[in-house]
């Protein structure tokens, strides 16, 4: 690897996962590949998160090989070399505090998944029911580190104003519409509930948060890929990982201290991306779930397997083209030609993405994803008969998790398991899910909602029948 300039740049990335390394890196080494070589990356975890492929990032120098997977099963790899420190996990989160505090570090972003987020329908955060946020109020009055993407931003800002390091902007890379918006919403209410007054007038007059929407679906890595990466290239690969060929970022040109020439390489900067995160969110993101959930109440273990299913194939196309598609027109998008290229990348098999990671977090998925299409539809006094078949789908889902039957460990950060049980032995397992607040916010209890979900359950009784379980 070659040796970064001394007036190198730096962005710090909290969650150095799959995604990062498939998305963000990969765009930073195409500006290297081009002789860009200003900005270099730094990353670490705010957990005790893969300490296996950690440990192998930091024995490989920071370097790992990405392979990449059309939708007709054609391979080819890359080896990314942009990673320059890789941190490794300590409680009190001193590596990321000392990157932060590095006047050459000029953007924070960040990957926590959207449950990470604690927010609630009207994006307050929700205190009541996530003890972890109170830890970290009580951790950073005690000058330690927070666990949670507040209680650690507000530990390295802090780091950072008291070094004098200068503006650094926050970019939030997850899949949670209005992403900068809203996480910058929530750490402004932890700073004022820490009563750091110092440090909420810092963050809000050296830092920005610009909206950006990401699309690259990346499994979790598998021994499979680290054989193929080894065969194609020679190299025994320990942090290999796969991805498939689509690729997209846009990002609000909002940067307070500078950033990468990334439009070089494909980024798109634009003044909104409110077009392209309702597109990616609710043609993407809500069509991946419902393929998930119907896929494992269907008994397939890969999304490929459920989008090449006739039926599911068919629920996720009637969601899209009856409901969603009208809502979200006129847009400088084409959607129905959106819609095929979401449905042609979730049928790649070589992507093997499971149905266990895209089913997870629902009850952050539902009100962020689903809701508010059929909120758009109500509003419009339109039907809502095929977007209610997703929730009516996880509604199954949930009750097979209550009895123990899904075949995997179900994850949801936002889920309160005793909520979700309850919801399943109420008398009226429908009537209960349509109460739920968190998933529903103001729609909850509505009997336009209700109505539909009896229906839509009816619908999923039905499909399920024509499957072994």
């Amino acid at each position: 690897m070659s040796s970064p300039t001394s007036h190198a740049l730096r962005i710090l990335h909290l969650g150095l996962g799959s995604f990062h390394r498939a998305h963000q890196a990969v765009y930073l080494q195409q500006l290297h590949d081009l002789g860009d070589t200003q900005w270099w990356l730094a990353g670490g975890n705010l957990r005790p998160d893969m300490p296996e492929t950690i440990a192998a990032l930091q024995a490989q120098q920071g370097e790992y090989t990405l392979e990449t997977v059309t939708p007709q099963g054609a391979c080819s790899y890359q080896r990314i070399r942009v990673i320059r420190d890789v941190l490794g996990y300590e409680a009190n989160l001193a590596p990321l505090v000392r990157m932060a505090a590095d006047p050459h570090t000029r953007i924070i972003s960040f990957t926590v998944t959207e449950a990470g987020y604690y927010l609630d329908a009207h994006d307050r955060l929700n205190w009541q029911n996530f003890p972890d946020l109170h830890a970290d109020l009580t951790a950073l009055a005690a000058g330690k580190a927070g666990q949670t993407i507040y209680g650690a931003l507000a530990g390295l800002l802090r780091a950072r104003m008291q070094a004098n390091a200068g503006a650094v902007t926050l970019l939030n890379c997850d899949n949670l519409r209005h992403n900068g918006n809203r996480s910058r919403s929530g750490l402004l209410q932890f700073i004022r509930a820490l009563g750091d007054q110092a440090l909420l007038q810092w963050v809000q007059s050296h830092t920005t948060s610009p909206n950006a929407m990401v699309d690259r679906i990346t499994p979790r890595p598998t021994a499979e890929v680290g054989k193929r990466v080894r065969e194609a290239t020679g190299w025994d690969d320990k942090a290999a990982l796969m991805g498939e060929s689509f690729i997209q970022w846009v990002i609000e040109d909002r940067f307070i201290n500078g950033r990468p020439d990334w439009q070089r390489v494909g980024v798109q900067l634009v003044d909104s991306v409110a077009a392209y995160e309702e597109a990616k969110i609710r043609l993407l993101n809500a069509t991946h779930s419902c393929i998930a959930w119907a896929g494992t109440l269907a008994g397939y273990v890969f999304i490929h397997e459920g989008t090449h299913d006739p039926r599911i194939r068919q629920m996720a196309y009637d969601y899209v083209t009856d409901d969603a598609i009208p809502v979200l027109s006129p847009s400088p998008i084409d959607l129905a030609a959106y819609r095929d290229v979401v449905l042609d990348r979730f049928g790649n098999p070589a992507i093997a993405d499971t149905n266990q990671r895209v089913a997870m977090d629902a009850f952050s998925k539902i009100p962020g994803m689903i809701a508010p299409t059929l909120r758009d539809r109500l509003a419009r006094r339109e039907s809502i008969r095929s977007v209610a078949l997703l929730p009516a789908l996880f509604l199954a889902y949930l009750q097979r998790w209550h009895q123990g039957l899904i075949p995997y460990t179900y994850q949801d950060q936002a889920m309160d398991p005793a909520v979700g049980h309850a919801i399943c032995q109420a008398a009226d397992p429908v009537a209960a899910f349509a109460a739920d607040t968190t998933l529903w916010g103001e729609l909850a209890g509505d009997p336009r909602l209700l109505h539909a979900l009896q229906e839509a359950t009816q619908r999923v009784t039905a499909f399920t029948q024509g499957y072994s379980t």
